[in-house]
């Protein structure tokens, strides 16, 4: 089907041919899920599998089909395919391959590299033209009608003069001296973004608050891996967490909606870091502030610990809370599950640590 051939934007308040399109009105849907194998990759596979609107889940992963993601006794309802992403031609072959043979009308995109210390033109391709070339060739595609885009909170700015409360228009962080982990979401984000209304294809990007989870690449699940936890002297910001419980919920709404652009996914917790901290069941010290990179430096390069307090400096002094109002009214996403803390924000009954 040539890109003539894809149905055209439709006036408001009239039917989106999207909407009656066969693999969406008269069968489920049907999802492929990048980064798989991943918590949340493979919490969403479990949700989607669950879901009686689900007809049919793509999971896609770096590792061997068989080890450690969810299997399902119904190959009609799960197939799993092994693919390197940082390639457009395996991109190519699986999008019109497997893909269409399955009529997948649904991407979501969940592949990044976690590592904060993941650096070169290998990890830039993995994060960035992977999602690139998705986006590119979904719009040539027979079958594939949406795209959902993991994005990240990182992806805005965070400074003492910019509101605390931040809204899907915030300024984002396009300074060219922030570490390769951020300047490619900012890319992948911008990426997506500018596909938006381009064609029929829809594109839904979520600007999600960190996951406090493990194997989920966040910075402060790492910085709380410590037990005593360091921070700036006379700074204490308010933070927002984000469980995969809620993530996953957030995910599945945007799949099964038909607005299109972008979304701040928040979650249940915001509260002051020393807070986070002493929840945490860690000793926070506070430190002056210059103290802080080269003490951390230290610790990565002792303990292989991949925190890097330079890339997370301004969250360390300035509050920056999503504003989660849109994806309320437009996607009816509320955050309802809180993070597990294993000592009781008042102080009460320790327990076991899962960070959600």
């Amino acid at each position: 089907m040539s890109q003539a051939d894809r149905p055209s934007s439709t006036a408001p308040g009239a039917t989106s041919p999207l909407l009656v399109h066969p693999s969406w009105a008269e069968h489920g849907r049907r999802v492929l899920v990048t980064g798989a194998s991943t918590p949340l990759g493979e919490r969403l596979v479990r949700t989607l599998l669950n879901d009686s609107r689900v007809e049919h889940v793509m999971a896609i992963t770096a590792e061997p089909a068989d080890q450690g993601l969810v299997t399902d006794p119904d190959p009609d309802r799960l197939s799993v395919v092994q693919v390197d992403l940082d390639k457009e031609r395996r991109i190519r072959n699986l999008l019109f391959g497997p893909a269409r043979d399955r009529g997948i009308d649904c991407v979501v995109h969940l592949a990044q590299h976690r590592s904060a210390h993941a650096r070169g033109s290998r990890v830039h391709a993995f994060n960035v033209e992977s999602l690139r070339a998705i986006l590119e060739l979904a719009e040539r595609h027979p079958t594939i009608r949406r795209i959902v885009v993991r994005s990240d909170v990182a992806v805005y700015q965070v400074q003492r003069d910019l509101p605390v409360l931040i809204a899907e228009d915030h300024p984002l962080n396009l300074g060219g001296g922030a570490p390769q982990w951020v300047q490619d979401r900012v890319e992948a984000d911008v990426t997506a973004c500018a596909r938006m209304g381009m064609s029929a294809l829809e594109v839904v990007v979520l600007r999600m608050a960190e996951v406090l989870a493990p194997g989920t690449g966040s910075q402060l699940f790492d910085y709380l891996e410590s037990a005593v936890c360091l921070r700036p002297a006379g700074y204490d910001p308010m933070i927002n967490l984000l469980t995969t419980e809620d993530a996953c919920t957030a995910l599945t709404k945007s799949i099964f909606n038909d607005a299109q652009g972008v979304f701040n996914v928040p979650g249940a917790d915001t509260l002051p870091l020393s807070a986070a901290i002493r929840s945490w069941g860690r000793l926070g010290l506070p430190v002056p502030g210059g103290w802080m990179d080269p003490l951390y430096r230290w610790r990565s390069k002792l303990t292989g610990h991949d925190f890097r307090y330079a890339m997370n400096r301004r969250r360390f002094h300035y509050s920056g809370v999503l504003d989660g109002r849109r994806a309320r009214e437009v996607l009816l996403y509320v955050p309802a599950q809180p993070i597990e803390w294993p000592v009781d924000p008042l102080g009460e009954e320790p327990a076991a640590a899962t960070g959600g």
